[in-house]
C-alpha cells in the first residue's frame, strides 16, 4: 500500500487495525523487552500500559506538526530522527517526575524499565510510521493512541494470564520466564489475528 493509499484510510479503521490486527508487540514484534519482564505482575503491567499509552500518544502529537510543519517547509527532514528522540527523552523524563511525584510505589517497581522507555522502539516506530504513510492529524494521534493502547492491552492479557498459570498450573522449569511468555505470545497473536476478516492495515 503505498502513501496515499494509507493517508485515504478512514481514521476509525486505522484505530481499531491498530490495536487488534495491527498490533505493534504481537504482530510487528515491538517492544518486547519491558513486555517480558513487566508482565510477571498484574497491576505493575497495567501502570506500564498507561505510561507507554501516554508517552506514545503525546509524543506522536507533538513530534506530527514538528515534521510536516517546520521539517518538511525547511527540507530539514533528515533530523527527524534526532528531533523525534528529543521529543520522546523530555516526555519520559516529564512522565517520570509524575511518578515519582505521585506514584512511588509505582515507579520502584518498574525499575530502569521507566527511562527506558525513551528507547522502547515501539515509541520511535509509532512517529516514523505516521511519517512513512503520510497520516494527516487525525490519523496519526488515533494511530498513536490505538497502537499504544493495544501494546498496553497485549501486556496486561500477558501479565494476567501469567499470574493465573503461577497459581494453577504446573510450568516445566524449562519454560518458565521468557520461554511460557513467548508461547503465550503466540497464542494471543493467532487470537487477535481473528479480526484480520474483519478489519485490516493492508
Amino acid at each position: 500500500m503505498n502513501p496515499v493509499e494509507w493517508n485515504l484510510m478512514n481514521p476509525l479503521t486505522i484505530l481499531i487495525a491498530s490495536i487488534f490486527t495491527h498490533n505493534i508487540a504481537l504482530v510487528y514484534i515491538l517492544g518486547m523487552c519491558p513486555f517480558i519482564v513487566i508482565s510477571r505482575n498484574y497491576k505493575t503491567a497495567l501502570g506500564m500500559g498507561v505510561s507507554i499509552v501516554f508517552v506514545v500518544t503525546l509524543t506522536a502529537i507533538i513530534n506530527w506538526p514538528i515534521y510536516w510543519k517546520l521539517l518538511v517547509p525547511m527540507h530539514s527532514d533528515i533530523l527527524s530522527f534526532l528531533i523525534f528522540i528529543i521529543v520522546i527523552a523530555a516526555t519520559v523524563q516529564f512522565l517520570e517526575m509524575l511518578i515519582e511525584k505521585f506514584f512511588p510505589p509505582l515507579q520502584a517497581s518498574f525499575g530502569i524499565f521507566l527511562p527506558l522507555i525513551t528507547v522502547n522502539c515501539i515509541v520511535l516506530a509509532v512517529c516514523l510510521f505516521m511519517v512513512v504513510r503520510s497520516y494527516n492529524f487525525i490519523q496519526t494521534v488515533l494511530y498513536s493512541f490505538g497502537t499504544s493502547v493495544g501494546w498496553a492491552l497485549a501486556i496486561i492479557l500477558m501479565a494476567a494470564i501469567k499470574e493465573k498459570m503461577m497459581l494453577s498450573a504446573d510450568i516445566p522449569p524449562g519454560l518458565r520466564g521468557p520461554g511460557i511468555t513467548m508461547i503465550i505470545a503466540g497464542l494471543m497473536a493467532l487470537a487477535f489475528m481473528g479480526f484480520a476478516g474483519i478489519i485490516t492495515l493492508q
